[in-house]
């Protein structure tokens, strides 16, 4: 028998058969591993986005931003990568693979835990986690986070990343940085004092941790609102503003679609009820009380515990982390007036209200209980916003201008808070404060509107089921699978014996 046809010849061809493709199958295993993890910012690998909502892709807007990105920027995670979503995580390589070919311009990202790498975290001036900083050159920006999605309800509905990322790369690497003029003249509250209680040294600090540069103006010796005012900002006037300084602040937000914050305690005129008027806002002159004690803490202080959800500015406070709470001290109602803003084309909202058991007591400078006077005190009503309850804090946009427009247009915009110490050095810390102040300031400054990139839902699936169908389904993991699988197995090993 020639050796081609003999057993010896057969066995030989399959044993090489066998080990060749024991080979290849290796050889398969192990370039596939290569290829996705090369280069662990997805530089040169080859990347397929299969999701439903693209949710790993850059949209066309970010890559045509990237493309003219003319400075590195750094982005730092103080979490571990491990800790990080995936969200997260997956759009930082976007970024870092969208940035390749531009060195000029080029984002590189990194997980540092700041409880595990603290050596490294101290010499960047981090000392927080679950923050994400971006660094180019001296310039800084600090983003939480929880602000990369939108809350409903506690939970997480939409991730938002994309926009806030690209915005924040944008704002760290333009040469230009934003600036927030804070209003003196009045006594009020000013940013060079570090004084714990009336100093406002920790908020100029956070807002230049964003990229913010801070100054001081004096409307009555200026006689005029600086062109390079991106926001003006009055902490607790205690003296009216004179007519004309009123008129400066009318034409800023009106004219020129400025930006403005005001922090108005009660007991103290401000002057400025026609520009109030103006925007659909009415600042009572009176002094919230309440008579539930769950709303008070033990030192009277109100819990704020009912927001708009749906407005930016009280995003920041609805994470699923805890329950959206804002602690303030003496405080006025601040009001929507819904047919003066449907006449003038604004969009007024409430952003924070008190409880219902709570009034707006007038006759707030007589000594005596508090008590409700019927026909003096103001009462929330039904028909009001939010239903029932007073409003603390109210913001105005004026729309009529952007009506059918497909993209964004800079109006004015005012925001109300009927409390005049509540971010100063003492009550800055507590708990939802710097959170709704970030969120007015950012909603101030357009800090992503501008961008037309639309968030991504966030899809959960769930199944519900009884005790004995979950019984039944682990029993079919752990047995039924693995004994199809070896039943089969000896049904090919039987045919191939016979």
């Amino acid at each position: 028998m020639p050796w081609p046809e003999s057993f010896r010849a057969a066995r030989w061809t399959r044993t090489a058969n066998l080990v060749m493709q024991a080979i290849l199958f290796m050889t398969l295993f192990g370039g596939l591993n290569y290829l996705a993890g090369l280069n662990g910012w997805g530089e040169g690998a080859w990347r397929v986005d299969l999701t439903r909502y693209r949710r790993y892709s850059l949209s066309p807007e970010t890559l045509a931003y990237l493309r003219e990105l003319a400075s590195p920027v750094r982005v730092v995670v103080t979490v571990g990568e491990d800790t990080a979503g995936a969200d997260l995580r997956g759009l930082l390589r976007e970024y870092g693979a969208a940035t390749q070919g531009n060195p000029d311009g080029r984002v590189t990202a990194e997980f540092l835990d700041v409880d595990v790498r603290r050596r490294e975290a101290q010499q960047l001036g981090l000392d927080q986690p679950n923050q994400i900083v971006f660094l180019c050159g001296e310039r800084r920006r600090i983003q939480s986070i929880d602000d990369l999605y939108r809350f409903e309800n506690r939970e997480r509905r939409e991730f938002q990343g994309e926009r806030i990322i690209t915005a924040a790369i944008l704002d760290v690497s333009s040469a230009g940085r934003k600036k927030a003029y804070f209003l003196v003249g009045h006594e009020e509250l000013r940013p060079d004092d570090v004084d714990p209680v009336r100093g406002l040294s920790s908020v100029r600090e956070r807002l230049r941790e964003r990229n913010f540069d801070v100054d001081i103006l004096d409307l009555a010796s200026a006689r005029k609102i600086p062109d390079d005012a991106s926001m003006l900002i009055a902490v607790q006037p205690k003296s009216p503003f004179a007519a004309s300084e009123q008129e400066l602040l009318r034409r800023f937000l009106a004219t020129n679609d400025g930006r403005l914050i005001l922090f108005l305690a009660p007991a103290y005129r401000h002057g400025l009820e026609r520009l109030l008027l103006d925007w659909g806002v009415i600042a009572d002159d009176d002094s919230i009380r309440d008579s539930g004690p769950e709303n008070m803490t033990e030192d009277g202080d109100f819990i704020l515990s009912s927001f708009s959800a749906s407005h930016p500015v009280v995003q920041p406070l609805l994470h699923s982390s805890y329950q959206a709470r804002l602690r303030v001290g003496p405080v006025r109602s601040v009001r929507a007036d819904r047919e003066r803003a449907a006449a003038n084309g604004l969009d007024v909202i409430t952003l924070a209200a008190a409880a219902p058991s709570a009034w707006g007591e007038v006759d707030y400078r007589a000594r005596g209980p508090a008590v409700f006077n019927p026909g003096v005190d103001i009462k929330a009503l039904p028909n009001m916003d939010p239903p029932d309850r007073l409003g603390v804090a109210v913001a105005s946009e004026r729309s009529a201008a952007r009506d059918k427009l497909p993209f964004s247009v800079r109006t004015g915009r005012l925001v109300v808070f009927g409390s005049g110490d509540l971010i100063d050095n003492a009550r800055i810390a507590n708990e939802g404060v710097l959170n709704i102040f970030l969120g007015a300031a950012n909603w101030m400054v357009d800090s992503d509107s501008q961008l037309n990139i639309p968030a991504r839902p966030i899809e959960r699936f769930q199944l519900s089921l009884s005790a004995r169908e979950h019984d039944n389904l682990r029993y079919c993991m752990l047995f039924l699978l693995p004994g199809a699988a070896a039943l089969l197995g000896l049904v090919v090993y039987w045919t191939r014996r016979s």
